[in-house]
């Protein structure tokens, strides 16, 4: 179920430590990503797991600056390879994005350029991070086209994006985010646009890269069943914070955060047959600003006690639990009972 070996005393390549973003509304700014803590060490996949408006996106986007107007990161900062990218000049931004880090998005037509060909806009990256002239940049686009696994590369460099299909453009995105040989690559929702069978061949696409490259990769997804087979840690997030960490084979064998058990139980499972309709989690999410005391997932909780509307809970290491952190006091009590 793992993407690769669990990393154990590895060096930190990112380190977040809590972030907080905000958002301009009618009644005032309202905190959407709150107090998070993440990292990613050299080499590691890390999963990103959560529903719709849980800040996942809003939490890569703000690490490069990258965040749309009435939005902005209001605390926290963020380390790559040391250097803290929320107080970096907009020209050392620059040189990060696309050269130390790359982005693959979700949906390639909106974030492919339509009226430029392909192979301009991968060779658009190397000549400003690489300073490679045209015939260069050109011949090095045509090697990431085959890198990641697209026939006659040197062909579809005058193909235009809507000339490919889905899964094309896609590996188009991954050949850019790729093409100056980044220390982390970030994919934001990438297959969400795709069949199963090109979302397989997408991730396995990912794996073998990140292998070839040594490269880390942040895996941004609301499906946990397809980051399972990619990922070497999971974090999972529930209205802007983080209420799980832990390594992938822990956190599907034994799920400690409520919400997460939630998450897990709603997957569909063919062994199942008796089944009759699908789990799921009761309630809503809160509002951005509208954020209920304590623990945010507390009113859709069936463990929740009194005490957990006192106080926002901190990720607490599970007894005997490893590198497994969850953000619960109910669980880590019955965790420790249990041992």
């Amino acid at each position: 179920m793992t993407g690769g070996p669990e990393m154990t005393g590895a060096e930190r390549l990112l380190d977040v430590r809590g972030l907080v973003v905000e958002i301009d509304g009618r009644r005032g700014p309202a905190t959407v990503v709150d107090g998070i803590d993440l990292h990613v060490d050299r080499g590691e996949t890390l999963g990103i797991v959560g529903e719709s408006g849980c800040g996942k996106s809003l939490t890569m986007l703000s690490l490069m600056r990258l965040l749309p107007n009435k939005i902005r990161v209001a605390g926290g900062s963020a380390r790559l390879d040391g250097r803290d990218l929320l107080t970096m000049s907009r020209g050392e931004m620059r040189e990060i994005r696309g050269g130390k880090v790359g982005f693959v998005f979700q949906d390639p037509m909106t974030s492919l350029n339509p009226v430029m060909r392909i192979g301009d806009q991968i060779a658009e990256a190397l000549r400003y991070h690489r300073r490679l002239d045209k015939a260069a940049a050109r011949a090095r686009a045509a090697e990431l086209l085959r890198l990641v696994g697209i026939p006659s590369p040197e062909q579809r460099l005058d193909a235009y994006p809507h000339e490919l299909s889905g899964g094309m453009r896609q590996r188009v995105m991954i050949a850019i985010g790729l093409s100056c040989h980044p220390e982390l690559l970030i994919a934001d929702e990438p297959t969400t646009a795709l069949d199963v069978t090109i979302q397989a061949q997408i991730v396995e696409l990912v794996k073998r890269l990140r292998a070839e490259l040594g490269m880390s990769v942040v895996w941004i997804t609301h499906d946990l069943a397809l980051v399972a087979g990619l990922a070497d840690r999971i974090v999972v997030l529930y209205a802007g914070t983080v209420v799980e960490d832990a390594p992938v084979d822990d956190l599907f064998a034994r799920p400690s955060h409520p919400y997460t058990r939630g998450l897990l139980a709603s997957i569909p499972k063919l062994s199942d047959a008796t089944a009759s309709r699908l789990s799921s989690i009761g309630g809503t999410p809160p509002e951005p600003g509208r954020r209920p005391p304590g623990c945010p997932f507390a009113p859709r909780c069936a463990m929740a006690e009194p005490a957990c509307t006192a106080a926002v809970p901190k990720l607490q290491a599970l007894p005997g639990g490893g590198r497994h952190r969850v953000a619960c006091p109910v669980a880590v009590r019955i965790r420790a009972e249990a041992a």
